[in-house]
């Protein structure tokens, strides 16, 4: 069986060992944003300031993005259910530790143990898809993949805070742990071996560059706004560098971590571009819009974790919808239609004041859901497609350690343009309701022009949904 190829004489279960790997996925990108509407109690309860407790989100990230290369050497050497029963045992073991928790290092220490068992989930989700499911089928099985790596995020905040009207932070972990449970139950019972193992060499140096590259990267992108500009910049360089001698390394070595040839591909190349282009708008409009709300609108936390869910709803339901559409009709039409109608959203949106309603801003953002769920989940598979089924393991590492690093940068940039101009606003006018929908416009103007360079490359993709190489 060549790794990453659908084989038509194996059968499997394919809806049960889906909803597994579906319903594990869910829980751990869920878990990255739970804590995020607890925050302000944490940091009263612990004694922290605000740049410490936003650790426990950033720390997750970041570690799940250090160790994402890694994932394409473990899913060729250790079997499918192998790998997933450990990620849900050690996500598991953090929920119950982040559960008892009584200080901040102990709860930090609890969430990497959680980030250890997420970042191997959704590579084994994605390897697994591709695998036991036929070229012609992979845009919705994608589309569903997707959803979930997004939804996850998005109803986290929204059932936290709920939750927390009612209860102590404590609940959040313990919620999880009976589904997580059941996720090892049917894990032992329905995961097939669908991987085939080769037992490559591990370079203990490329592993090293790797880690202190992302690393340093994310941790430098996260921390822009600090004081210390020459600091958080050298940190940056240091990323740099030893990413590029990890690539370097990759292309000398005979048994590579990673396989960097797979941006030898064109198409995956652009692929991959849209797909950043994408994630940094996805994971900043989480911060920047519910900003607007609560300092614009002066929605309570509350009121605009419910109003936020439409359009959530409207994005996990139209992904595989999209997926489907992909499949019969390919990409050439819905892809760079969805990066248009996105684009168009952005650009009206960057013009609500206080004068609109809040009902027009929930339609322009649904409107902007519609657009990425027609173009996140297909350009994934487009990008997937290009590649040989030798190098798909990798391909999907490289997507989602791409992805991360998008939505810490997104956020990063979007953040730090709506809060320069709310203060140059400020610093004529004392208005700060005025000052938050200035500096949020200027965001999302920003926005708006990168999707349209998102959009001339959505136009020059090649759409081939039956490569399976």
């Amino acid at each position: 069986m060549q790794q990453g190829n659908y084989i038509q004489t194996k059968k499997y279960n394919t809806k049960i060992i889906m909803f597994t790997l579906l319903l594990g996925s869910f829980i751990a990108l869920f878990n990255e944003t739970i804590l995020n509407i607890a925050f302000p109690k944490l940091m009263m309860e612990m004694n922290v300031g605000a740049t410490t407790v936003q650790w426990l989100t950033t720390g997750y990230v970041l570690v799940i993005a250090i160790l994402m290369p890694v994932t394409a050497f473990l899913m060729n050497t250790y079997t499918t259910k192998k790998l997933f029963m450990a990620a849900i045992t050690l996500f598991l073991i953090g929920t119950v530790c982040a559960f008892f928790s009584a200080s901040f290092p102990l709860l930090l220490i609890s969430r990497i143990i959680q980030a250890l068992g997420t970042s191997m989930l959704i590579p084994i989700l994605m390897n697994t898809a591709l695998i036991i499911n036929p070229p012609e089928k992979r845009g919705a099985v994608m589309g569903a993949c997707v959803c979930v790596i997004s939804l996850g995020p998005a109803f986290g905040p929204t059932f936290s805070g709920i939750l927390l009207q009612y209860f102590s932070w404590h609940i959040l972990f313990l919620i999880l742990i009976p589904v997580l449970v059941l996720c090892l139950i049917l894990g032992n019972i329905f995961l097939e071996n669908v991987n085939t193992i080769t037992k490559p060499k591990i370079d203990y140096l490329s592993v090293l560059l790797s880690a202190i590259g992302i690393g340093c990267i994310i941790y430098s992108i996260s921390s822009i706004s600090n004081t210390n500009i020459a600091v958080i910049l050298a940190i940056f360089i240091i990323g740099i560098i030893s990413t590029a001698l990890f690539c370097r390394r990759q292309s000398s070595l005979e048994q590579p971590m990673l396989q960097i040839k797979s941006f030898k591909h064109p198409v995956f190349t652009r692929s991959v571009i849209l797909i950043v282009i994408v994630q940094m708008l996805q994971f900043s409009m989480n911060i920047v819009l519910p900003m607007v709300f609560e300092n614009g609108f002066k929605a309570s936390t509350l009121i605009t974790g419910i109003i936020l869910l439409p359009a959530t709803l409207l994005y996990s339901f139209l992904s595989p919808v999209s997926g489907k559409l992909y499949d019969n009709i390919g990409g050439k039409i819905i892809i760079p239609c969805g990066v248009l109608l996105a684009c168009i959203s952005i650009f009206i949106l960057s013009t609500i004041t206080k004068s609109n309603s809040i009902l027009a801003a929930i339609i322009l953002y649904c409107l902007i859901c519609v657009g990425t769920s027609m173009a996140a989940s297909n350009t994934q598979t487009t990008a997937l497609n290009q590649l040989p089924g030798k190098f798909r393991a990798d391909g999907i590492a490289i997507i989602n350690t791409l992805m991360q690093i998008a939505g810490c940068l997104g956020s990063a940039i979007f953040l730090g343009i709506m809060s320069s101009y709310e203060n140059k606003y400020l610093a004529v006018s004392p208005n700060k309701i005025d000052a938050a929908f200035h500096g949020f416009n200027y965001s999302l103007k920003f926005a708006g022009i990168i999707f349209i360079i998102g959009f001339i490359i959505s136009l020059t993709l090649k759409y081939n949904t039956k490569k399976d190489s």
